[in-house]
């Protein structure tokens, strides 16, 4: 947020200086306010259709009236295109560019991590099975992921290549509901991954968007008989599993997408603050993923 609230005060100076005068900038304006009076009409009834199943047909009597009416008021401001009316055709392509770049370039990151991590149930089987060579030593780590089905790099490399694994585990999945405020008893989901002795649990843990994602408050919350024993959130290491992406020769975007994807890739925000996590106890543990 901070990074863009710099960049839009940026933007607005840029225009002050560029225009000069509100009255230069009303054809930028007019494009502005009637492209998205256009766009949010064809997006409300392709949403309607989608979404509450209303025949073409019915939301054609609406729909074409309305839209002759936004798109002649889109036209008559095409003819100011010179004249100032560019400026958010400009922005509006830049800002679908950079969106669908994004998009698009996080559907193959996950796709390639899910191949990188592995089924999580499956890792947890083969640790309970076959612990030789993995020691396992006092304490809680808390693994953060995105979800239950696969396994966290973090704790993938910590068993492969450290060939350790703490006495107990919880795997965390952060969720953000459509509501401003998750009530506290609905606001975990455990589940032991199949095993209850095995000290490794997964845990949802849901947000409010209107709340502060602070995950050690919320893991305060369970109860020994839930993560298979008392948990030393005092004393927990959180781990981390840091993502570096690199440009390569396989499909699925333009080089020039692969190099946009990257450099936006580092604008995002750090997930130890996001989360409220104990700085002096959050371990990074990465992995290169190829774009």
């Amino acid at each position: 947020m901070p990074w863009i609230n710099w960049l839009l005060m940026v933007c607005v100076l840029t225009l002050v200086f560029a225009f000069r005068s509100s009255a230069s900038l009303a054809y930028a304006y007019g494009m502005a306010v009637t492209g998205t009076i256009t766009i949010t009409t064809i997006l409300f009834f392709y949403v309607a259709h989608r979404r509450r199943g209303t025949p073409w047909w019915v939301l054609g009597l609406v729909a074409v009236p309305l839209l002759v009416v936004d798109l002649l008021f889109l036209a008559a401001n095409v003819t100011k295109l010179a004249h100032g009316a560019w400026l958010p055709l400009v922005i509006a392509v830049t800002a679908f560019t950079v969106m669908t770049t994004w998009r698009r370039g996080r559907e193959i990151v996950t796709e390639r991590r899910a191949r990188l991590e592995g089924p999580l149930r499956g890792f947890v089987r083969a640790l309970h099975q076959d612990p030789a060579g993995v020691s396992v030593v006092q304490g809680t780590a808390i693994f953060l992921n995105r979800g239950a089905e696969t396994t966290p790099l973090a704790m993938r490399a910590n068993v492969e290549h450290n060939h350790v694994r703490h006495e107990h585990v919880v795997i965390a999945t952060i969720e953000f509901d459509t509501i401003p405020r998750v009530p506290e008893a609905e606001r975990l989901t455990v589940d032991p991954l199949g095993l209850k002795t095995d000290g490794i649990t997964h845990v949802t843990i849901r947000f409010g968007y209107t709340e502060t994602a602070d995950v050690p408050a919320a893991l305060a919350l369970l109860t020994p008989d839930q993560t298979e024993g008392a948990l030393d959130l005092d004393g927990a290491t959180y781990f981390l599993s840091k993502m570096e992406l690199r440009t390569s020769t396989e499909p699925g975007m333009a080089p020039w997408r692969k190099r946009l994807f990257v450099a936006t890739s580092h604008i995002t925000a750090d997930a130890a603050d996001a989360f409220a996590l104990p700085r002096d106890r959050v371990v990074l543990i990465g992995s290169h993923v190829d774009v």
